[in-house]
């Protein structure tokens, strides 16, 4: 090949190189004498000429840049020319050989369609940092340029990029160290097991949102407040990183607390309110705090600006939890309220976080539309719900946002699953025969449930000391409620009055003031809280031994 002509085509420094290959070095006389010839430069100012970069012949020139260069040229690509440093590189190369057999290295790197593309395009087309068989990493770029006979030459340019790549190799791996933490520091603020109530069946699933490092602030609980009830609560903290992590972390723990006073929900989220106000007054959070109650059939909840709970009926049709919905926590000022809403035998509830539903360019109300439809044909374990609400709503490994779904199902007991499920009550109307005829209820009751006989005995002194509470301290209306499960006993009386019992040391002289004591001493649980509309309820509860094997 002509490289002087080859190169008149080239553009930038490697034309200007080639087109004053042939012409005598000159330079300017500093006296403004004009050009004069090298030799005499030399003579005038006593030190060798440096040539200009136009004076240097093409070859020369590329023989000396780093980079490592080939020239192919025809419709079969056939090497023409390759560097010293692509030699030095890979060793010398055939001429006149296709560049899919004196070049394999290329070959290996996928570079031939490339130079297609140039030829064809006659737009210069590049592959970046690609590892080549001498453990380097380059950057190709392969040039179109014409030869004098109408054939095409591509002229590949390679430069080394292998620090760079090192450092983004490093890079990459810093931040899937730091993304791995941060799953596990999130991971290790949700709780690590679910409990598990007796009456509800419950999965959950958290989906850490993209591969960015950032923590995310979604949290779930599941808190089982004695009695047969049991809390469930999810929230999401605004924002990323660990200061949302930290906020959430403490609200969680926060919400296990006050649970553990058996609130009701929108006196539980006015605690938390104020608690997120002290924590970061910058940092908003949104919650859903409902209670379950089986004997009741629907979860009491209260909402501070979360999303609704979606709740399919044994019908399959899905209910959107209504109003009410106060502001998120941290706003203060507000004073929340609990709704209600059905959630019998055969049902399954959904709380989730907006990461589930909340799309860019959509109308949130078109997300939970979507997650109703899914969850109206979504049937099986909570787990299995889990799982397909999830696949539903697309929600993949780089998702853009956490995910948190919490579902419970109260599952229909029938059969012999249904025998180790029951509830009796009775209405206590006062007066010196009530005492006696709880008792005697009690043990009609507990006989019928098959109990041994210690228990059975236990389980009449925990009714008649609870009854007996009530009568002296409570007024009408006044009931008493037993419930078997596959794990417990639950006793419960509730009243009028809304003072609530404490355990107390009864003095050797005090005629009253043992009751409580005695319940708290022979049951395994005792509690008390105050019920919807005034009045209170005082239960006890005693784990049931397990079925010989």
């Amino acid at each position: 090949m002509n490289f002087t002509r080859w190169s008149a085509r080239l553009p930038g420094t490697q034309r200007r190189a080639a087109a004053r290959a042939e012409h005598p070095v000159t330079t300017t006389d500093r006296r403004g004498e004009g050009s004069v010839p090298a030799a005499r430069a030399e003579q005038l100012t006593g030190t060798p000429p440096v040539p200009a970069v136009d004076e240097l012949p093409v070859r020369e020139v590329l023989d000396r840049v780093p980079a490592l260069v080939a020239l192919v040229h025809g419709p079969g690509h056939r090497l023409a020319y390759v560097n010293d440093a692509y030699t030095a590189a890979f060793g010398a190369r055939p001429c006149g050989e296709p560049a899919a057999d004196a070049l394999p290295e290329l070959r290996d790197l996928g570079l031939m369609p490339l130079l297609d593309q140039a030829l064809r395009s006659g737009k210069p087309r590049t592959l970046k940092s690609r590892k080549a068989p001498d453990g380097r990493h380059y950057t190709f770029t392969c040039t179109p340029a014409a030869e004098d006979n109408g054939e095409g030459a591509v002229l590949i340019f390679a430069t080394d990029v292998t620090d760079h790549a090192e450092a983004a190799e490093r890079l990459r791996t810093s931040e899937r160290r730091q993304r791995e933490t941060a799953v596990t520091l999130q991971r290790s603020l949700l709780p690590q097991e679910l409990e598990e109530p007796d009456d509800l069946r419950i999965a959950a699933t958290y989906q850490p949102g993209g591969t960015e490092a950032a923590v995310g602030g979604d949290w779930y609980d599941v808190i089982t407040l004695g009695g047969g009830r049991t809390a469930l609560v999810i929230g999401d903290v605004m924002g990323r990183g660990v200061r949302a992590a930290a906020v959430m972390g403490q609200l969680r723990t926060a919400v296990r607390a006050y649970a553990r006073l058996d609130l009701p929900p929108h006196e539980v989220l006015q605690l938390l309110d104020g608690l997120a106000m002290e924590i970061d007054a910058n940092q908003i959070a949104t919650c859903v705090y409902a209670i379950h109650d089986p004997n009741e059939g629907r979860l009491v909840y209260a909402s501070a600006g979360h999303l609704p709970i979606l709740v399919r009926d044994d019908n399959g049709t899905v209910l959107r939890a209504d109003e009410p919905t106060g502001p998120p926590l941290g706003t203060g000022g507000w004073m929340h309220a609990s709704g209600t809403i059905p959630l019998g035998p055969g049902s399954t509830a959904v709380l989730y976080t907006d990461g589930l539903v909340e799309r860019r360019n959509e109308d949130l109300d078109e997300g939970i539309a979507a997650l109703e439809r899914a969850l109206a044909g979504a049937t099986g374990t909570p787990q299995v719900v889990c799982d397909r609400l999830v696949r539903s709503a697309g929600v993949t490994a780089d998702h853009d946002d956490d995910v948190a779904v919490l579902v419970l199902q109260h599952p229909a007991r029938t059969g012999p699953d249904g025998e180790l499920f029951r509830n009796a009550a009775l209405e206590l109307l006062g007066g010196v025969e009530a005492a006696p005829r709880a008792r005697a209820f009690a043990s009609g009751v507990l006989t019928s449930w098959r109990f041994p006989a210690d228990l059975h005995d236990l389980g009449v002194l925990a009714t008649s000391e609870l009854v007996a509470n009530s009568l002296q301290h409570g007024i009408p209306p006044m009931r008493l409620r037993l419930r078997r499960t596959d794990r417990r006993l639950i006793i419960e009386v509730t009243d009028g009055d809304d003072h609530l019992p404490r355990r107390r040391r009864a003095e050797p002289g005090d005629e009253s003031g043992r009751g409580i004591a005695i319940v708290a001493t022979i049951a395994t649980h005792w509690g008390s809280r105050r019920t919807p509309g005034g009045g209170k309820a005082v239960w006890c509860e005693f784990v049931l031994p397990k079925p010989a094997e």
